[in-house]
């Protein structure tokens, strides 16, 4: 072995070792990294299904007090209970079951196929006793959670279902609802999928670094002299560096990607309490102290969801379009009452690339959301405009105003400019901002090349 081959030997081996260690050490903290978030984000979404569900029966339960607590045991007064029952709902999927403590099917207003029949018997794929385990958990602990599986209405097919039931005696009612666990599942499984995703390109971006570097070792060897082997030495902390700034880009793209995403599941649930509270109010009965309770519940719940949901994407976007997603967005913020929202969409709207119009989306999220927070303005104004040369949207509200500069060169501030400006440049777009006293202005500018669908 000649004294060149034993420089590059030399300079080659520590390197790959240095290499498969740091993608070793990368791989494992990534994918502990990854199992953290799983179960916070598995714990967090099962804490507030169980929450809402016990709001949810807590609210069918009241909605009957005034009749069960009339002492009446009548067929009538039992018949007007049921049917309050049966005319409250959340969504396709959401609904509530009336059982006797016999396995009696009293109301289901999915399935009024059951109605009548004894399901004592019943069991799921499992061999577990549905009806029994939930009748027992309503008398044996006056209300309980229990998985099971049910037939899930939007789509006919047997789903894992978590229920919470709850008994009334005196009628020897078993009174329950249940929130369908499918789409948790499915949506540990996309986590999963981009955690892996990042997982890899790190490794490809460590493997790359390598290549290179690996080519840089060798030049420098054919050459022996000092100075070549300096500049190698050089290039080796170089790669340092970068392999470390790889890793905490990364990590900073997953936080980035948590932080920005929103979720709206519990809205639904929220509206039917307020309505039931209005309902109250308008027929002069005091509310009970328990819808109060429900929705600060509910309110605390879709906060800690909006948290964790950074990466879902809204439903609206890929079914309605920008327009109609913005639009609704807008009377949302209104709604939540304090300041105006207008929308205006100028040109001819085309259809729009996934990522374009995801980025134009988190970008008016992120500003009304900042408008919420800091402005103190009264009304907030979107603009959409569409033209041969590119998408343009620009959110402006009468407040306060900030310090354009100052925001963005102090690191512990501006975080969600920071994400709207690394939006825009992740799609080639540009983002602007103006701001003043009375007047601040945030405009997003994609060419339309870019935004159309590929």
């Amino acid at each position: 072995m000649n004294l060149r081959t034993k420089i590059v030997a030399l300079a080659v081996a520590p390197l790959l070792i240095a290499l498969v260690l740091v993608a070793l050490a990368v791989r494992h903290q990534e994918h502990d990294l990854a199992q953290r978030e799983r179960a916070l984000i598995e714990r967090s979404y099962m804490a507030q299904r169980r929450s809402e569900l016990r709001s949810y029966v807590e609210l069918a339960v009241s909605n009957l007090l005034p009749l069960y607590e009339s002492g009446l045991d009548d067929e009538a007064t039992r018949t007007e209970a049921l049917r309050r029952l049966a005319t409250l709902n959340y969504g396709d999927d959401g609904y509530f079951f009336v059982y006797d403590m016999d396995g009696n099917s009293l109301m289901h207003s999915r399935q009024p196929e059951l109605v009548g029949q004894n399901l004592w018997n019943l069991r799921d794929s499992h061999g577990r006793f549905t009806i029994q385990e939930l009748i027992k958990g309503s008398r044996d602990k006056g209300g309980a959670y229990v998985e099971y599986e049910w037939r899930k209405p939007s789509s006919a097919q047997m789903a894992p279902k978590l229920g919470y039931v709850t008994a009334l005696p005196r009628w020897n009612w078993m009174v329950g609802t249940g929130l369908y666990l499918d789409d948790i599942q499915s949506t540990m499984d996309t986590l999963d999928r981009q955690m892996n995703a990042n997982v890899t390109a790190t490794l490809l971006w460590i493997a790359g670094i390598a290549a290179l570097c690996l080519g840089v070792v060798s030049a420098a060897g054919l050459l022996l002299n000092l100075s070549e082997h300096r500049t190698a030495e050089a290039k080796l902390r170089l790669l340092a560096r970068r392999v470390v700034q790889s890793q905490e880009e990364e990590r900073g793209y997953l936080a980035r990607e948590l932080h920005d995403g929103t979720s709206q599941t519990l809205v639904s649930a929220k509206l039917l309490i307020e309505s039931a509270v209005e309902s109250l109010d308008r027929a002069h009965q005091p509310s009970p102290p328990a819808l109060g309770k429900a929705l600060q519940r509910l309110n605390d719940s879709l906060t800690e969801v909006r948290r964790i949901s950074h990466r879902l994407r809204p439903a609206l976007l890929d079914t309605l379009g920008l327009p109609a997603a913005l639009e609704r967005l807008g009377a949302e913020f209104g709604e939540e009452g304090g300041i105006d929202a207008s929308i205006m969409v100028e040109g001819e709207p085309f259809e729009l690339s996934q990522e374009a119009k995801t980025a134009l989306f988190r970008v008016t999220q992120e500003a009304l959301t900042n408008v919420r927070k800091h402005a103190r303005a009264q009304q907030v104004h979107i603009a959409l405009g569409f033209d041969e040369e590119a998408v343009r949207l620009e959110i402006s509200d009468d407040g306060v105003g900030f310090n354009v500069e100052a925001m963005q060169l102090d690191p512990q501030r501006g975080i969600g400019l920071r994400n709207m400006r690394e939006r825009m440049e992740s799609i080639e777009g540009r983002l602007r901002m103006r701001s003043g006293r009375g007047h601040t202005s945030i405009v997003a500018e994609v060419p339309a090349r870019r935004a159309k669908p590929e």
